[in-house]
């Protein structure tokens, strides 16, 4: 049995899977250790834990596999933009490219960017995305970004940016409300839980420039609400609603200037069923299950998969 070994260093998640010819798809992760009370990793710290972990990563993955590898595939880069660079991606990159050596079989590079948009086709389970445009929204504690997606030859899919967030990004006002209403980092999912909470919606108007959000006023309010005595449910689903509108006019601007397509939705803070569920009456929508939003290395198997010729799109 043949398969493709992916791998994935992210700034807060070590991850690796093995894509099969029958479509069969393994995968280990592990979240990097944060402090508590602290809101990321020194790029440094992130690198080390890398290291660290994915030994046991790969030996977790490799126990239940009987096959061949003939593909490699890594990411290397946040996005495919010049200057697109972390540290944290060379652990990934040294790992797979001694798998690669080792096997004697191609490696691959894909951005980390190009495999989140992967992983949320791969779970959306409709293929045919990669093969013609469509929009992604990559929503993460590092990117929010709407982009325009064409199929490649060189790259399998290339990345336009439509629209971005001119400050904060989703996943940080996250983190950062979160935090400051007493929950753990990563907070997106204890966010989650608070808000539901609070059963009423919350209608806002966001801050937009062009296409472009700027979503540094949800800690600013939500620092308000909480002095005013606002209880934590409603600031919960206030900094959702908050994104959400952000997101929505990013869409309906690219939808007026470049036309509407489908969009799939890919990034940690996209797990969220609010947004999901409010997210969806724009139109052909695709989102991921939770373990194929957060980071993970399916998304960059997945392209090692077809860029090898293992499976097609």
């Amino acid at each position: 049995m043949k398969a493709v070994l992916g791998i994935d260093t992210s700034n807060y998640t070590t991850s690796a899977a093995l894509l099969d010819e029958t479509g069969r798809m393994l995968q280990k992760k592990r979240l990097l250790d944060v402090k508590p009370g602290e809101l990321g990793l020194r790029q440094s710290d992130a690198l080390f834990q890398h290291t660290l972990r994915l030994p046991e990563i790969l030996e977790g993955l490799f126990s239940s596999f009987e096959g061949e590898i003939s593909a490699v595939a890594v990411s290397d880069r946040p996005r495919n933009a010049e200057g697109s660079y972390m540290p944290c991606f060379l652990a990934g990159v040294n790992a797979a490219s001694a798998a690669a050596c080792s096997c004697a079989v191609p490696l691959y590079r894909f951005s980390h960017q190009q495999g989140h948009i992967a992983a949320a086709v791969w779970s959306a389970k409709d293929p045919s995305l990669l093969t013609r445009p469509h929009y992604a929204l990559h929503l993460s504690g590092g990117t929010t970004d709407l982009l325009l997606v064409t199929p490649s030859e060189d790259e399998l899919i290339t990345c336009e940016l439509i629209a971005s967030s001119l400050d904060l990004k989703a996943g940080q006002a996250v983190d950062r409300v979160g935090k400051l209403l007493g929950l753990t980092f990563p907070a997106g999912k204890e966010l989650e839980r608070l808000s539901l909470g609070w059963e009423n919606d919350i209608s806002l108007r966001p801050s937009m420039k062009a296409g472009n959000c700027s979503l540094s006023g949800i800690q600013n309010h939500a620092e308000r609400l909480l002095k005013e005595g606002h209880p934590p449910e409603y600031i919960a689903k206030y900094c959702l609603a908050a994104i959400y509108a952000a997101v929505e006019g990013m869409i309906r601007y690219a939808f007026s200037e470049r036309g509407e397509l489908p969009v799939v939705f890919a990034g940690g803070v996209m797990s969220n069923r609010y947004l999901q569920k409010k997210l969806s009456a724009l139109g052909q929508t695709y989102f991921a299950e939770p373990e194929f939003s957060a980071d993970n290395a399916a998304g960059i198997a997945y392209l090692g998969a077809i860029r090898s010729g293992l499976l097609e799109p």
